[in-house]
């Protein structure tokens, strides 16, 4: 998208930066209202079949990352007009997303700040190291960052770590608000989970809210990490950092089939969102196809999406992701002309 004209981007979607209520009022009635019900037949179906049970858990988390959706746009301020309204049902989704509301705004708002900025990552992203910093690293740094990138440490540890742990603690530098709404969800997770088991039984709340928690959680992950680790991404140092840019370079437009793109709250279209977070997202299709310019977006499939697992670091010098075999041959051919060049000055003296 070098082509591509940033200065008036913004100011030309700014009117869509308004939340209607009655849209809103309707996505968490058919969002809360199936998941909770799919909920409930998962649980009776336990007596008829777990395989059936199963299928209706899938079903279940897919309404899940939904909700997850309206709590990040709660975060964003832009799921309702009224900012308490937004605390409110922040804070009741994050309960049923394991999220704390004012820990993970605060933590999200520093990335859609930073994105793509190489001089300030650490808060709210995925881990990118660059070629540099990975060929001057020590062997248990590599390893520490080859771990993080393993698909399975990610994808299958990494829901269980962020929303079971990670979530459940304040950090060092917490702000005030958020200290009480972490303790007010951790509590309230707690008198849910509680008050499930004294209802339907541990090992029912286990069977079914088990696969639930980890196929959303891992759904959420990967949707997180695909759309900001693609190959022609954006990344730059602060000097040379530009906001639009890293919103419209540095974000994908994940083209996912119709069922998909609803049960994810069209975050799919996430150059959009982070050009303009305050737009709620159910206006962020519409964004799409009434601006030609935005279309450009880089675009990937679910398909050529899991080629993102092969993109480890970001090589500054050609500005791209490559992969750890990719590394691999680059170091060893540096060390092979290292090599010519010794033997070279040998011969010649």
């Amino acid at each position: 998208m070098a082509q591509l004209d940033h200065r008036n981007l913004r100011k030309e979607i700014a009117h869509y930066e308004k939340s209607d209520t009655k849209s809103s009022i309707w996505q968490v009635i058919n969002t809360l209202g199936p998941f909770f019900l799919l909920w409930f037949l998962a649980y009776k179906s336990l007596s008829v079949s777990y395989f059936l049970t199963l299928g209706l858990c899938i079903i279940a988390a897919g309404f899940l990352v939904r909700i997850f959706i309206i709590f990040h746009d709660c975060c964003h301020g832009s799921f309702f007009q009224k900012r308490r309204a937004n605390q409110i049902w922040g804070t009741i989704t994050g309960i049923l997303t394991f999220c704390p509301y004012e820990q993970w705004k605060h933590s999200h708002s520093i990335h859609h700040a930073t994105s793509s900025n190489l001089n300030k990552r650490g808060t709210g992203d995925v881990w990118v190291m660059t070629v540099d910093e990975y060929v001057a690293a020590s062997k248990l740094q590599k390893l520490t960052y080859r771990l993080y990138r393993n698909p399975f440490v990610m994808f299958v540890l990494g829901p269980i770590y962020i929303f079971l742990i990670a979530y459940r603690f304040n950090t060092k530098n917490a702000k005030s608000r958020e200290r009480p709404n972490t303790y007010i969800t951790n509590i309230s997770i707690v008198i849910v989970i509680a008050l499930l088991c004294w209802l339907v039984g541990w090992q029912t709340v286990l069977l079914v809210q088990g696969p639930i928690f980890f196929l959303s959680g891992s759904l959420g992950i990967w949707l997180f990490y695909v759309q900001h680790q693609f190959e022609d991404s954006y990344f730059e140092n602060q000097d040379n950092w530009d906001f639009v840019k890293a919103a419209i370079d540095g974000s994908s437009y994940y083209k996912l089939p119709k069922v998909l793109q609803w049960l994810t709250g069209n975050i799919g279209f996430h150059h959009i969102h982070h050009l303009s977070p305050r737009i709620p997202n159910y206006y962020l299709e519409e964004v799409h196809n009434n601006h030609k310019s935005l279309q450009e977006a880089t675009t990937i499939t679910l398909s050529s999406s899991l080629r993102s697992l092969h993109f480890r670091l970001w090589d500054e010098k050609n500005k791209r992701f490559i992969g750890f075999r990719e590394i691999k041959r680059m170091m060893e051919k540096e060390s092979e002309d290292k090599l010519s060049v010794s033997v070279s000055s040998v011969k010649n003296s």
